[in-house]
């Protein structure tokens, strides 16, 4: 595929709002998870809570899209910029050419569990001032996207679990490669409620400590909330140096079980094995991979396994959830930034919460960051069902994206 140009990117998480406390965390390996503090769950373990979103204000003509997502959506796009660049990018290509594509799991339901609580005791109507389009709808947050930057071009939302918004840079390089759009605002936006929160601890995969990825004595998900944005956009000229682009990516859906990964990881290799075809890269090309890396048995397992058998034992990699707690239907979007990041700072992120890597796993899982040159990085989000997606994100530089190098 030719690549495409990441011209702008942000992300907001429990380790903070935009891409300078999002490095600085990282660099610092300081983990951003909490004892569960969220509405009135009574539950033993941490979550990634986005405390700023508490503060945040929808304008007035936005009102009917009020909701907890909805407001950390705000939060994010007000980062390093990222809602004049697209307003800039629809000032150049046309506001119907720019396309809005973000992935969500549970979008505004907090609202609805809300709305419940408030139910007429007679007749059990909710209250007349519940708007389930504008809040609890999985579109819901198209929409507001979409208003707040003033854009008339396609507009959908995906929501196929924790693979939800690294589908949507697939989604959207397809639109562009078929000239149906010549921009796409891409990305992830999912905020705790207590849905999530009860559901996975009835699955009893909720840890009641901070998640520890590919840990021997990992106990389970941390779960967190983030609004990640990108703008991937056609350009006249090739990137500059030093540029983020989407080199590759590969969807699979193994089908295996409801909410259990294929124990070999087919699915998983499926899509990893795709997203290199089309990037046109061996596995050997990789520099990094930032793994889905849940902290469950069963789904660190299966990754690993998928990741032993194409990579071998020598592809460095990690999770990034220990920072940031796992944010379901942003994750893939969150990790994509991160993985740019990782890019323009040449830095692999330790994993967050690991003690003592599970000697079963059998990859080269970083306990530590670690610095050096980085060319080509893969991103992996596997969701319920099977549904999996891998992202291959490469830097700009003086040899062309899938060039032969020597590997250090």
């Amino acid at each position: 595929m030719k690549p495409v140009p990441l011209t702008h990117f942000t992300a907001t998480s429990c380790i903070g709002s935009g891409l300078a406390a999002t490095r600085a965390a990282l660099l610092a390996g300081a983990s951003g998870l909490r004892p569960c503090d969220f509405e009135d769950a009574e539950l033993s373990t941490w979550i990634g809570r986005v405390a700023a979103v508490d503060a945040v204000e929808l304008p007035p003509a936005l009102s009917r899209f009020d909701c907890r997502n909805n407001r950390l959506a705000q939060l994010g796009l007000q980062q390093d910029g990222f809602a004049d660049a697209v307003r800039a990018a629809a000032d150049r290509h046309g506001p119907a050419r720019v396309a809005v594509i973000l992935g969500t799991s549970t979008s505004g339901i907090l609202t609805t569990e809300q709305a419940y609580r408030r139910r007429d005791p007679a007749s059990g109507a909710l209250p007349p001032g519940f708007d389930y389009r504008g809040s609890h709808n999985v579109n819901s947050v198209v929409e507001f996207v979409r208003a707040v930057c003033d854009l008339s071009g396609p507009a959908l939302a995906v929501s196929s679990a924790c693979s939800s918004s690294a589908k949507v840079f697939a989604t959207a390089a397809r639109m562009i490669a078929a000239g149906l759009v010549d921009a796409a605002v891409v990305g992830g936006v999912d905020s705790l409620c207590l849905t999530t929160l009860y559901g996975f601890n009835s699955l009893e995969l909720l840890s009641p400590e901070p998640c520890r990825p590919f840990d021997a004595a990992r106990r389970g998900i941390s779960i967190g909330e983030a609004a990640a944005f990108a703008l991937l956009q056609r350009l006249p000229e090739r990137p500059a140096d030093g540029s983020v682009v989407l080199a590759g990516y590969g969807e699979s859906s193994d089908a295996h079980h409801m909410s259990a990964p294929h124990p070999q990881g087919l699915g998983a290799r499926l899509a990893m094995s795709a997203a290199l075809a089309r990037a046109g890269l061996g596995a050997a090309q990789i520099d990094y991979i930032n793994l889905h890396g849940t902290a469950t048995p069963s789904n660190d397992a299966a990754e690993g396994a998928a990741v032993r058998e194409l990579f071998g034992d020598r592809t460095p990699a990690s999770s990034t959830k220990g920072y940031t707690g796992h944010a379901l239907g942003a994750a893939g979007a969150l990790e994509a930034v991160i993985s740019a990041i990782a890019l323009q700072q040449n830095l692999m992120p330790g994993s967050a919460g690991t003690r003592a890597v599970d000697p079963s796993i059998g990859i080269d899982i970083l306990l530590e960051g670690r610095s050096r040159p980085l060319h080509h990085v893969l991103t992996n989000s596997f969701g319920f069902g099977g549904t999996n997606a891998s992202l291959i994100l490469s830097k700009v530089g003086p040899l062309p994206v899938g060039g032969q190098r020597a590997i250090p």
